[in-house]
C-alpha cells in the first residue's frame, strides 16, 4: 500500500559497495538501456538531417556558458544578456578540474562528467525507491526518471544530472538519518543549481523537526550547514558585483524573476485554450507541468517521507512561480525524481502487461521527445 514501507528494504551504505552495485545493477542496467535508445534514435534522426550529435549534447545553450566559465570565469558586474552569474559554479569547476589533468578538450571533459553523473544520479534514485519499497520499485523509479520526456539532457553537458545524483543521495541520507552527509551534500548541491534551496530545506526542516524526539548534535549541525552552498553562492555574486542583489539583479537581466505563478497561468492558457496551433514542445511542457502537480498532489495522499515531499514541492513551487522563460521548465523538473515514486509504486502492483505497455511509451515518448527537443525546438531545452 501507499505509504508503506517493506521489512527488511534497509540497503545502507554500510553496505560493501561491489554487493550495492550488484543489488542495484537492474536498475542501472535499465538506465542505460533507456538513454541509449535515446541517443540511437537522436543519431539516426540528425543523420537524416545532416546534423552532428557531439555539439548537440556538450556545447549548445547552457553548455556553452558552462564551458565559458571553466575558460574565462565568471563577469565583474551586472550587465546585459551576455552576463554568466547567474550559473552556479560546481559544475564549471569540475570541468575546469578534471580537464586540467585528463585528455580532450573542457567540452569533452563536461559531456563525460554529466555521463559519469547521471549513473550516479540513477544509483541514487534506486537507492530511495528501495528503501522505502523495494528492489521491484527502485528498479522501476530509475526507469520512469530515465524515460522522463526531456531526459536527454541526462546525457549533455548541462547540471541537471549532477544536481540529482547530489539530491537522491541527500534524499537517501536524510531517510537513513545520515545528517552529515545530507548536509554535505546539499552544500553542494547549493552550489550547482538555483534549486539547490530546495534540497536544502528538505534537510534543515527535517534535522529541525527530528529534534522533537530528543537533542542531536549532527541533526542541529545539519539543519544550519544544508544552505550554505547556495546562501554562499548568492552572497560571493552579490560580493563580487558590489551590491547586496546582485545574484537577483542578474536573473533581472534574465527576465527570471518570481511573479506568483501569473506567467505560468498565461502560458498554459494560452497554449491549451488560445493558440491554435501551439508548437509541439511548448505542449509537452505545459502537460509535464500539469503532471507534476498531480503527481505531487498524489504524493501528499501517499504520505510519502517528509524529506522527499518538502524537496519536490519546494521544486515545484519555484518552477511554478517563476516569472522567467517558459521552455525550459519540464528541464528543470528532472531532479525532481520523487514525484514519479507513486507511480513506480503503482506500476509494481499492476500486471506485468500493463507495466510493459506504460515503460514502453514512457520510453518511446522519451525518445521522440529528446530528439524533438534536440533538431526540431529552436530553442534551449
Amino acid at each position: 500500500m501507499p505509504g508503506s514501507r517493506r521489512p527488511g528494504t534497509n540497503r545502507g551504505p554500510h553496505r560493501p559497495a561491489v554487493h550495492a552495485l550488484r543489488h542495484a545493477a537492474p536498475a542501472l542496467a535499465a538506465f542505460l538501456a533507456v538513454r541509449l535508445a535515446g541517443l540511437l534514435f537522436l543519431a539516426l534522426w540528425a543523420h537524416h538531417q545532416d546534423h552532428g550529435v557531439w555539439p548537440i549534447l556538450a556545447r549548445q545553450w547552457d553548455s556553452k556558458w558552462y564551458l565559458g566559465i571553466a575558460d574565462h570565469g565568471y563577469a565583474r558586474e551586472v550587465g546585459p544578456k551576455g552576463n554568466n552569474l547567474a550559473f552556479f559554479p560546481l559544475y564549471p569547476v569540475l570541468v575546469k578540474a578534471v580537464a586540467a589533468v585528463t585528455p580532450g578538450t573542457r567540452a569533452t571533459t563536461g559531456l563525460c562528467l554529466a555521463v559519469a553523473a547521471s549513473f550516479l544520479a540513477a544509483w541514487g534514485v534506486f537507492a530511495v525507491g528501495d528503501r522505502l519499497y523495494g528492489r521491484r520499485v527502485g528498479v522501476l523509479l530509475t526507469t520512469l526518471w530515465a524515460a522522463f520526456p526531456v531526459g536527454l539532457v541526462q546525457w549533455m553537458g548541462y547540471t541537471e544530472s549532477l544536481f540529482t545524483a547530489l539530491a537522491a543521495w541527500s534524499l537517501y541520507a536524510l531517510l537513513a538519518r545520515r545528517w552529515l552527509m545530507a548536509a554535505a551534500l546539499a552544500v553542494l548541491a547549493g552550489l550547482t543549481r538555483p534549486t539547490g534551496i530546495a534540497l536544502a530545506a528538505a534537510v534543515t526542516v527535517t534535522a529541525l523537526l527530528s529534534l522533537r524526539r530528543g537533542f542531536s548534535v549532527p541533526a542541529l549541525t545539519a539543519a544550519v550547514l544544508a544552505p550554505l552552498g547556495w546562501c554562499g553562492f548568492i552572497a560571493w555574486v552579490g560580493l563580487r558585483v558590489g551590491r547586496w542583489d546582485g545574484y537577483f539583479a542578474e536573473q533581472r537581466v534574465w527576465s527570471n524573476e518570481m511573479d506568483g505563478g501569473r506567467r505560468t497561468l498565461r502560458e498554459i492558457r494560452h497554449l491549451l485554450v488560445r493558440d491554435a496551433s501551439p508548437h509541439l514542445f511548448l505542449v509537452m511542457v505545459t502537460l509535464v507541468l500539469v503532471a507534476a502537480v498531480a503527481l505531487f498532489a498524489l504524493s501528499a495522499r501517499d504520505r510519502q517521507p517528509l524529506p522527499l515531499l518538502v524537496f519536490t514541492g519546494v521544486t515545484l513551487l519555484i518552477v511554478l512561480t517563476s516569472g522567467g522563460v517558459y521552455f525550459p521548465r519540464a528541464r528543470y523538473l528532472l531532479p525532481a525524481f520523487p514525484l514519479l515514486l507513486s507511480l513506480a509504486l503503482r506500476l509494481s502492483a499492476a500486471a506485468r502487461r500493463h507495466r510493459v505497455v506504460v515503460l514502453t511509451a514512457a520510453v518511446a515518448g522519451s525518445m521522440y521527445w529528446g530528439a524533438h527537443m534536440a533538431l526540431v525546438w529552436p530553442g534551449a531545452p
